[in-house]
């Protein structure tokens, strides 16, 4: 704390605020690849971010040498005149909500058990699919984040991250399956069933390929597709830097319907024990649990400081940032609301259409207006209500408003998806799927 109120002090002869990002981690990874332990590793990081607010414009400068401070505040001087006009003020001192993000035994969790973790879960998927090649990751993280500011402002919390990652690939002759899942949390992961039924679902599923289909057919996308197609260019009509840019197509339309009345979006740093929640942002503006999409309306735009200040709004605490970067408006922890389908009713309604898994190259066309158009890696062919097999060449694209306007159901399990996502299944009736072949 004294290194960063003395950077304060040092800033404040030469600028009119002052504020210090700081961070410290401390983390642990065991990398598999070949079915064996590749790596352990442990890393430990600490490093300061100044940002200060001299005539009217934005400096900025960081440094993980936090021997030699007055280096760190010339930088920020020296960049000043040429950052961007400040459109924004500090927080001042507040209370924030609480928020369980730290579970100490990550800190004291054994390498051993790591590793132990991560081979068993390797074993046991080959013992059913002996032909699998896997790669995977087990980390543990414990770091904590300090943000002072010149107004009075200060925020400290410590957070704690575990995940467990498993990958896959299974050659047959020409044809090459990437299959994969993970599980992250504030907590240690040790029953990796959920992993291991994922992935086994994946290769039984797609040990079969089937003919990919062309037209505007059903599609169901799992939490992990609705992870990788459809939340990107969502987001981005209601990321306030887009706003401001004036590139939103969501600009004039909140309190519109924009999508099915089906679709509830939440964005809800406050859940605890959830790696990506936080008692604050990354600027020291309180967390709250706000809705994005009520019921099918836009209802929040997400702002930092700075974009709200443009606005003439108020941050909604979704100021995000590296230590190497300024903060710029970001999702924190989504939750979508479960519908009432079950998944397996979802694929019996299916005459012809596919499943969506995963994803590449989803940021192809215009994504600034929802557009998407990506190659399928991962996903399946639906015939007569039964999965009958994994589609290759396969290319899915559209406009994320109109395929979430045509929505049959969703799913009434979530899961958790890489610590920030909480979605379920979704299933529309038409979506543009093209064969490649």
């Amino acid at each position: 704390m004294k290194i960063i109120e003395h950077i304060i002090e040092l800033a404040l002869k030469s600028a009119e605020q002052a504020e210090v990002f700081h961070v410290s981690n401390n983390g642990t990874i065991a990398t598999y690849e070949a079915n064996r332990l590749k790596l352990m590793e442990t890393r430990a990081t600490e490093g300061a971010a100044l940002r200060i607010i001299k005539n009217g414009r934005i400096g900025f400068a960081a440094t993980t040498n936090l021997n030699n401070p007055q280096s760190l505040v010339d930088a920020a001087v020296e960049i000043a005149p040429f950052g961007p006009e400040a459109k924004l003020a500090f927080p001042v001192k507040t209370t924030y909500p609480d928020v369980t993000t730290l579970d100490k035994s990550v800190e004291n969790y054994q390498a051993e058990k790591m590793v132990e973790t991560g081979q068993a879960l390797i074993d046991r998927l080959r013992a059913v699919h002996t032909d699998v090649n896997c790669e995977g990751r087990v980390g543990k993280s414990f770091g904590t984040q300090t943000i002072i500011n010149s107004r009075g402002g200060i925020a400290q919390h410590t957070a704690s991250s575990f995940g467990v990652y498993l990958h896959g690939t299974l050659i047959q002759g020409e044809d090459m399956l990437f299959v994969g899942d993970g599980e992250t949390s504030c907590s240690p992961i040790e029953d990796t069933d959920i992993i291991l039924k994922s992935v086994t679902g994946q290769i039984e599923n797609a040990r079969k390929v089937a003919d990919s289909p062309s037209g505007s057919l059903p599609v169901i996308f799992t939490p992990q597709g609705v992870s990788s197609i459809l939340l990107g260019p969502l987001l981005t009509g209601f990321n306030g830097r887009t706003v401001m840019q004036g590139s939103s197509p969501l600009i004039g339309r909140l309190g519109q319907q924009i999508v099915d009345k089906q679709i509830t979006i939440w964005d809800d740093p406050t859940v605890s024990l959830v790696p990506g929640s936080s008692p604050c942002d990354d600027e020291g503006v309180a967390s709250k649990r706000k809705a994005v999409i009520d019921q099918g309306i836009a209802s929040t735009f997400l702002y930092d400081l700075q974009t709200a200040g443009q606005a003439g709004e108020a941050s909604t605490g979704n100021g995000s940032r590296s230590l190497t970067s300024l903060p710029a408006p970001s999702s924190t922890v989504l939750i979508i609301n479960e519908g009432t389908e079950f998944y397996a009713d979802m694929i019996k309604d299916i005459a012809d259409g596919i499943i969506v898994e995963q994803v590449l190259g989803a940021g192809q066309g215009n994504i600034l207006a929802g557009d998407f158009n990506a190659n399928v890696l991962l996903g399946y062919r639906i015939s007569k209500g039964e999965i009958i097999g994994r589609v290759k060449d396969c290319v899915i694209s559209g406009n994320v408003y109109n395929v979430l306007n045509s929505i049959e159901a969703i799913g009434t399990e979530s899961r958790w998806i890489g610590g920030s996502l909480k979605a379920p299944a979704i299933y529309c009736h038409s979506v543009s799927v093209a064969s490649k072949e």
